[in-house]
């Protein structure tokens, strides 16, 4: 497993501005808190009440995740001709990084601050072999706030081997505020005319699909209620809603580019992302049952956040017609996904 740093808490901002907490075990944003359109601030951010949950349900709720987020199938990876069995769980396939991934380790911690930006950065030693993945990686993630409202992403890893790399961040989030109620009212937008197929084990399954004429389309401003309603097989594999990839248009860019708008009518928060990723995995939290409680005291049920995770495709390594993920000794693995908050008046 990877190296260990001390288990702390770091919260950072600007008076009057959007403040966040990142907790340094998974560094994960843990809160995040924004005004709505009267000035009323919510923590957007789905947590566990006690912050100790950090396994179950719960495990992933804003968690970086990797070495390798989404899902590799069968935990089996060739590289260079070599086999690696890496370490699984869920159906026997390899899920954000195995069963003791990034998630699940505490990262170093650095805080920082100027007047227009501050947060952390966070820092982690992955050895050769972590949840059977080759070579010792190197990984950096910085959390930043500005005076405008815009939480930046920054991942950064470099590796002493040919391996495989792809993070994300997992935070749920609701823009009415968590524990108030469920995000189906909310709007999503995506920027991708093609989708990833899953099969019932949610592995990619034959080529990307066009998303027209099905309840993936997104490229116009959709309701979720209106179109996780629908009978549909692939939200039914999703389990009632969705648990799939989008492909961004265009390529993996050098710098990020428009990805989706999640939009709160009621409080009129809106989050527009940008990412350098190729792809986009959008979750529903279709499968919360009501067992964690969250940080306001109400249980998390169905639907109670999205998660928009700006990433490579899942079972790359296996799809070589997918983007690459392999990281070679003196590369630089780069990932940037910015998240700016406004708030629209009716």
């Amino acid at each position: 497993m990877a190296d260990e740093g001390t288990e702390e808490r770091w919260r950072f901002g600007f008076p009057g501005r959007a403040r966040a907490e990142v907790h340094t075990r998974g560094a994960r944003l843990r809160s995040l808190i924004l005004p709505d359109r009267w000035g009323h601030t919510a923590d957007v951010v789905l947590a566990a009440r006690d912050p100790a949950a950090f396994e179950g349900s719960a495990r992933y709720f804003g968690a970086t995740v990797g070495r390798y987020a989404n899902r590799i199938a069968r935990g089996r990876l060739v590289l260079d001709g070599v086999t690696y069995r890496l370490a699984t769980q869920e159906n026997g396939h390899t899920l954000h990084g195995g069963p003791d991934g990034f998630d699940q380790c505490v990262w170093r911690c650095e805080p920082f601050h100027s007047a227009h930006r501050t947060g952390v950065r966070l820092f982690l030693h992955s050895p050769h072999g972590d949840q059977g993945f080759p070579g010792a990686l190197n990984v950096r993630v910085t959390y930043t706030l500005d005076q405008d409202d815009n939480l930046t992403l920054a991942y950064q890893a470099v590796a002493d081997a040919p391996t495989i790399v792809n993070l994300t961040n997992h935070a749920h989030g609701n823009l009415e505020g968590e524990g108030r109620g469920n995000v189906l009212s909310h709007h999503l937008q995506i920027e991708a005319r093609l989708y990833t197929p899953v099969d019932a084990e949610l592995i990619p399954d034959g080529p990307h699909r066009s998303v027209s004429g099905t309840p993936f389309d997104l490229r116009r401003h959709r309701r979720l209620s209106d179109i996780l309603t629908r009978t549909d097989e692939q939200l039914a594999l999703g389990g009632s809603g969705f648990d799939h990839n989008w492909v961004l248009d265009g390529a993996r860019r050098a710098r990020p580019r428009k990805a989706a708008v999640l939009y709160a009518p009621a409080s009129g928060r809106r989050m527009d992302v940008r990412t350098t990723e190729p792809g986009i995995q959008v979750y529903t939290a279709q499968g919360l049952t009501g067992d964690i409680t969250g940080k306001g005291g109400s249980s998390y049920r169905a639907y109670a956040g999205v998660a928009l995770e700006t990433q490579h495709f899942p079972d790359s390594p296996n799809r070589p017609e997918y983007p690459t993920v392999l990281l070679r000794p003196g590369e630089l693995y780069r990932s940037t996904t910015i998240h700016s908050f406004t708030t629209v008046t009716v």
